[in-house]
């Protein structure tokens, strides 16, 4: 990753992305975000950068760009790309200590999400969220046309975005229990028997 970062190059690419000199958002699927998930083999990497607003990569491309633009910051604001906010920098060691002390009285359930479930997980759980979001919203104004047409329709999305939704669920379930929350809580939420959920999780594991 830091090699990818001091490259000149990708430097060039989030300039590009901005817009350079007529300014614009930056997008999921700019080239820089592809480029980099491709340098460091984790595909996933570069959309869910693009879209961790409170991140530290996104913080690296604004001081980039600003940097190109000769534009400063707030006041007392560091114009230094690789600089940290003071939530993303690494727990001191007394730190890490008490969060174990607590996890271990919490029996896991006590972890935090961000930490316990890796950030290939969490993005694949938010696609999943997304795409099943996006086959409801295309039901909108589905209610006109023949009952055959209407039925196909309907039952074609809701099918797609209840299998998505089937699939979000076993993933959060098993990044909860491989953090070490209780299999009967995590159970209960989902509103499945442990045994039965237990299964699913193992033959979703095995599958993969």
């Amino acid at each position: 990753m830091a090699d990818a970062l001091l490259d000149p190059a990708m430097a060039e690419l989030v300039w590009k992305d901005s817009g350079a000199g007529r300014p614009r958002p930056l997008s999921a699927d700019g080239a820089f975000c592809r480029r980099l998930g491709e340098r460091v083999d984790r595909h996933w990497l570069g959309p869910l950068a693009a879209v961790d607003h409170s991140g530290p990569l996104l913080a690296w491309m604004g001081a980039v760009i600003r940097r190109r633009r000769g534009a400063g910051g707030p006041p007392g604001w560091r114009d230094d790309p690789w600089r940290l906010k003071r939530e993303l920098q690494p727990a001191t060691m007394a730190g890490l200590l008490r969060v174990m002390a607590a996890e271990e009285r919490a029996g896991g359930s006590g972890s935090r999400w961000r930490a316990a479930v890796s950030a290939e997980h969490r993005f694949q759980l938010e696609q999943s969220i997304a795409q099943a979001r996006e086959q409801l919203v295309e039901l909108r104004g589905v209610h006109s046309g023949t009952t055959a047409e209407v039925a196909r329709t309907l039952l074609e999305h809701l099918s797609r975005s209840a299998a998505l939704i089937d699939q979000a669920l076993v993933d959060t379930a098993a990044a909860a229990v491989s953090a070490g929350v209780a299999l009967e809580d995590v159970a209960a939420w989902a509103r499945l028997p442990a045994r039965e959920l237990a299964d699913i999780i193992t033959a979703d594991r095995d599958e993969d």
